[in-house]
């Protein structure tokens, strides 16, 4: 590979050599250049899967960055939910939203019936129990 990217080094090794040799004859070297490089198939096969895992490490760098990246603001995000129960509601409702909107398929979901004694003072569409909640909050 650094035959291939220091093409012009090479030229002057090869001059200097070439120089060397023919001066007893009388012969200047002026240049060589390097216009072709004929590598065997098996090290291209060697270069290209070296290529291959860089690229692969590469992209398994992005994605563990990105992996942490919404570990952090999961974490945040579960720090407002645990001060906002409406913020919370709302989202678990979003979730819903987004699973019914998948197309091409019949989702089932199981609510437990203790949702509202866990927090959650939804009647079956969520509204009714979040406007009294709502309106509780702004009576306080």
């Amino acid at each position: 590979q650094e035959l291939l990217s220091h093409r012009e080094m090479v030229g002057q090794e090869l001059r200097k050599i070439i120089d060397e040799k023919t001066e007893e004859w009388g012969i200047k070297v002026i240049s060589v250049e390097v216009k072709d490089v004929v590598i065997p198939q098996i090290l291209q096969d060697a270069m290209s899967r070296q290529a291959q895992a860089e690229r692969e490490r590469q992209a398994r760098v992005t994605l563990a960055k990105a992996e942490w990246e919404a570990a952090e603001l999961m974490l945040k995000a579960s720090k407002v939910y645990e001060k906002n129960r409406i913020a919370l509601m709302l989202r678990w409702m979003n979730m819903l939203y987004e699973i019914g909107q998948q197309p091409g398929t019949n989702t089932l979901i199981f609510v437990p019936a203790n949702v509202p004694e866990a927090g959650f003072p939804f009647s079956i569409l969520g509204i009714k129990g979040l406007e009294k909640l709502s309106k509780e909050k702004e009576e306080k």
